[in-house]
């Protein structure tokens, strides 16, 4: 891998909002949260969208990459090398040596900038982009409220990037293989020779692949994918909560060169229930009583997600609006059972017979309570 000239000029901790000491873990969270949020297809038109998420990315491809990342490291760690009587060299730097230091200075320069002494490049081709990851794939998924609850089995529709069923891949149409670019012999870069420094951009004649295609698929166009609808089985946890998003490793777009698969991303959407609502892994709903059952309290009856019902017993004197919970009656799901949280709603009588009515004012009158509308 030969340095790049952007590496002296840019800051690709800085960019993915990281420290230079962060886990690949951390870089590649970072990574995926900015690649969300940039991506054009979440900000068409928008042009500094756009940038970012290539600068994102092109930093994402060297610090996500170990052997990347320690080149850049060392070529960032040494930075300008100054030295008394020193010349300036390309991009500001400047060096001090004499002759008898220039075969080891070559030979440190030939590690970083993957070149053999005196600036001669190495012979023989290599891959100048390697194995690529496939991009991340968004989908969305609307669920029944019990099923979000129970967990299910089922299936995605999606239309997304795939691997051509044509070429299989390749790029090339059935019968041809793609071959070694004659630009940059199948390296995928081009040394620029600046003295003791050389410099590699990627090759334009093959885009950096190494490769040049010929005669390219009629299906896909020589890019090895295609856009076409398939299926993905998915299993859905138990439990699930609205706004959630699934990661479905290797079941993204196809990868490049090789490269794996990435992944598809998932953001579950649950439809509301006509009867439960939920905080977490309990379940809540309200119960309508009676001014008989909550002053004198009772057993009363209340639904349960499966469809049966559960005894509640009011104490006397329950209020409007208290809340009474159901042990083991919420959601299962790998961090245990949630409870059933129940809201009493007392009813008040629109109408009354004559002997309520008698009742009632009896309970006003021995109470102390004033009765009947006012004149």
């Amino acid at each position: 891998m030969a340095a790049q000239r952007e590496w002296f000029e840019k800051d690709y901790y800085a960019i993915l909002g990281v420290a230079d000491k962060a886990t690949q873990k951390e870089i590649t969270k970072a990574y995926r949260k900015l690649a969300r949020e940039l991506h054009p297809d979440k900000n068409p038109g928008n042009p500094k969208a756009e940038e970012r998420f290539k600068a994102v990315s092109a930093a994402y491809d060297v610090l996500g990459d170990d052997t990347k990342r320690g080149e850049y490291d060392e070529v960032r760690r040494l930075g300008p090398m100054a030295g008394p009587g020193g010349g300036a060299g390309p991009g500001g730097f400047s060096f001090n040596v004499n002759d008898a230091d220039v075969g080891g200075i070559n030979d440190l320069l030939g590690q970083m900038f993957g070149r053999r002494g005196g600036g001669r490049s190495s012979s023989g081709p290599s891959s100048g982009a390697g194995p690529r990851r496939g991009a991340d794939v968004d989908a969305e998924l609307t669920l029944d409220f019990v099923d979000a609850a129970r967990g299910l089995t089922t299936t995605l529709h999606l239309t997304s990037d795939a691997q051509c069923s044509t070429c299989h891949g390749s790029g090339a149409r059935p019968g041809t293989t793609p071959k070694l670019c004659p630009q940059c012999g199948g390296r995928g870069v081009i040394d620029d020779n600046q003295g003791l420094f050389s410099f590699s951009s990627p090759c334009r004649r093959c885009g950096g692949v190494g490769t040049v295609i010929e005669d390219p698929c009629q299906t896909c166009r020589g890019s090895g994918v295609e856009k076409r609808p398939r299926e993905v089985q998915a299993r859905i946890p138990a439990g699930v909560s609205d706004g959630q998003t699934m990661r479905l490793k290797g079941r993204g777009a196809p990868g490049r060169n090789g490269g794996p698969a990435g992944d598809l991303l998932v953001q579950i959407h649950v439809a509301p229930h006509a009867l439960f609502g939920r905080n977490g892994n309990d379940l809540t709903t309200r119960v309508a009583v009676s001014f008989v059952e909550a002053a004198l309290g009772g057993d009363i009856a209340v639904p349960t997600l499966d469809g049966s019902a559960v005894k509640l017993r009011l104490r006397p004197g329950t209020q409007p609006g208290s809340r009474h919970r159901v042990k083991g009656k919420g959601i299962e799901a790998k961090k245990g059972t949630g409870d059933l949280i129940v809201t009493v709603d007392v009813v008040v009588p629109t109408s009354l017979t004559d002997p309520e009515r008698s009742a009632i004012e009896a309970l006003a009158a021995a109470s102390g309570q004033p009765t009947g509308a006012p004149a």
